[in-house]
């Protein structure tokens, strides 16, 4: 009788494992931002250390939000200039895109920006002249500026197959939005460096200092005798 290999336990299935292991970057990359988080909602630009994703660091890029949709490479991995062909510092993020699924890309990166959201992307780019067929995954980040605004990403872009003739661009086949709101593991916006003392000496908030009331000399009384007499 033939075994039912999806149904058995002992087979593993080598496609999902090959795919696991070609994306493998985008996987390290999320998984360093997830712990820089610290039970934040978001961490903050500075907090990235280029230390900490070596492996990845290939693949990764740093994008700066300039418009409702639109953001600008910070710092890209040379991966990404191998897909253009050029530096891709300075350019948008949609340049990496195609124009069928530039309005796709801005959805998404505006759903990284106000929701805070995790946003994977499942991309391809099909096949042409000099140009072999790509399959490719890219993560997209929340990051905090030095203000406190959510306008910066980190990401990853991983594509799998040989590049052949630059530029390439990518149709997005698939995007998983995961909003950050609904995370349980979130339990403050931000960890303080410092715990505060419990009797603070300077003002909190609104209100004031106190004064503190030092008593002067007792008060006396003094007896003024009148003559009625002259």
């Amino acid at each position: 009788m033939p075994m039912d290999k999806k149904s058995d336990p002992k087979v593993v299935n080598m496609t999902q494992f090959a795919t696991a292991t070609r994306f493998q970057p985008v996987r390290e990359v999320e998984a360093y931002w997830d712990a820089l988080r610290a039970g934040r909602l978001v961490p903050r630009r500075s907090d990235i250390d280029p230390r900490g994703i070596e492996r990845a660091l290939e693949f990764a890029f740093v994008l700066e939000r300039i418009a409702p949709g639109l953001g600008r490479l910070r710092i890209a991995g040379s991966h990404l200039t191998e897909l253009m062909g050029m530096e891709v510092r300075g350019m948008p993020l949609s340049a990496l895109i195609s124009a069928d699924s530039r309005n796709a890309m801005s959805d998404a990166l505006e759903e990284v920006f106000a929701g805070p959201s995790k946003v994977e992307l499942v991309l391809r780019s099909d096949k042409a002249i000099g140009k072999p067929a790509l399959e490719a995954r890219m993560v997209l980040l929340p990051l905090k500026s030095d203000l406190g605004d959510i306008t910066r990403v980190l990401g990853c872009l991983v594509a799998s197959g040989q590049t052949g003739r630059a530029p390439r661009r990518f149709d997005i086949v698939d995007t998983e939005i995961t909003p950050l709101l609904g995370d349980a593991r979130v339990f403050d916006q931000e960890v303080p460096d410092v715990v505060p003392s419990p009797a603070p000496s300077r003002p909190v908030g609104m209100a004031e200092s106190q004064t503190r009331f030092e008593p002067g000399p007792a008060p006396y009384l003094r007896l003024v005798k009148t003559d009625h007499s002259e």
